[in-house]
């Protein structure tokens, strides 16, 4: 039966009469032409070659950014004219997280948060470059470039890294009590969002050192330390990351690690003789055109603007800051840095004002 079987579906097949190229060809496909005629995409020959940068790509908050990406084919060939590129966003593990872009010719969608963002820059012969307007903290990450020839199927991927500054943030509560939707809720109200581990890593490598457990996008808790101690993991172990890996996202409580990039605007400091109380400190930004600064401009203005003041100032969330570049007497440690007052329920102060440009 096998055998009879085979052979029947031989006979089959040669009765629809495929012209011969190699002995070999991949599928039938429906033609342009809509008249039920099949028509057979055969292999070509040729390899296809899609090539992105080896190098991460770097940006900041509310750039314009160009993800290049070109195709070849080894040997060269022309390329059909229905070429289809596909962007998407990805996932930590290469896997996929959400669809970016999608193009056939000149004609493409994009999709979710990108659209009216993306688009593809197509200046010279078989690019596929995607543009990405008005960078968002989210853009951060890694993206698969795929290029579809018919069947065949190639892709790389490109990282694009935002340019930007990690920072620990407690509630005025107190420690450890933000359960993981509360932490992305307390980032994004401070300017920012929760760190990935690759941002949290970069700033460990640049000097941060902080002994308390926070949480990070993927929804681990983690905290790193360049200075072993023993409350902090012990004196036995090395420099680094210290995890406490996933935790439940509902019921574990630990602070944040939000992730700030580049400001489009500028942070300045207000102050009246007698000093102010938080609310008098929102109303004196708004008379002068401008928003009480949230905590993750603060240091975003510190580390990219050089922001350097001796003189507290309210921050939006109700705390007492002040920022430091040049280290120097009665102006807090010796090492560069944001300081903190916490949360003071009273006290008058200065205030950090947040204006757009």
């Amino acid at each position: 039966l096998p055998l009879l079987l085979e052979a029947t579906l031989l006979r089959l097949a040669s009765g629809f009469h495929h012209p011969f190229y190699n002995g070999f060809y991949y599928n039938h496909l429906m033609n342009d032409k809509g008249n039920g005629q099949e028509e057979v995409d055969y292999f070509n020959g040729a390899k296809l070659v899609v090539e992105t940068s080896k190098d991460p790509v770097y940006s900041s908050n509310g750039a314009n950014v160009t993800l290049p990406c070109h195709y070849h084919y080894e040997p060269d060939m022309e390329a059909k004219p229905k070429i289809r590129i596909k962007w998407s966003k990805l996932r930590d593990d290469y896997t996929k997280e959400q669809d970016v872009l999608v193009a056939i010719g000149k004609t493409y969608m994009a999709f979710g948060d990108f659209q009216g963002r993306a688009h593809l820059r197509q200046v010279s012969r078989r690019e596929a470059s995607l543009v990405i307007s008005d960078v968002r903290l989210q853009d951060d990450g890694k993206y698969r470039c795929e290029v579809i020839d018919g069947l065949e199927d190639e892709s790389d991927v490109v990282d694009l890294q935002l340019q930007g500054i990690v920072f620990p943030y407690q509630p005025p509560r107190g420690q450890y009590r933000l359960n993981f939707h509360e932490a992305e809720q307390v980032c994004q109200e401070q300017g920012a969002i929760l760190a990935t581990f690759n941002q949290l890593f970069q700033a460990w490598s640049e000097g941060l050192d902080w002994c308390n457990a926070g949480w990070l996008a993927d929804g681990t808790v983690q905290y790193p330390i360049r200075l072993p101690r023993k409350p902090c993991g012990g004196l036995h172990l090395a420099p680094g990351i210290r995890s406490y890996g996933p935790r439940h996202r509902h019921l574990h409580r630990f602070d944040a690690f939000c992730f700030s990039s580049g400001l489009r605007g500028e942070v300045f400091y207000l102050d009246h003789l007698a000093g102010m109380t938080l609310e008098e400190a929102k109303q004196s930004c708004q008379d002068a055109g401008a928003e009480i600064a949230r905590v993750g401009q603060l240091y975003s203005a510190w580390k990219f603007l050089g922001l350097d003041r001796c003189n507290a100032g309210w921050l939006a969330d109700g705390s007492v800051r002040y920022p430091i570049t040049k280290p120097r007497a009665n102006c807090g440690p010796a090492e560069p840095g944001v300081r903190s007052f916490g949360f003071p329920s009273k006290g008058r102060f200065g205030v950090f004002c947040y204006k757009e440009r």
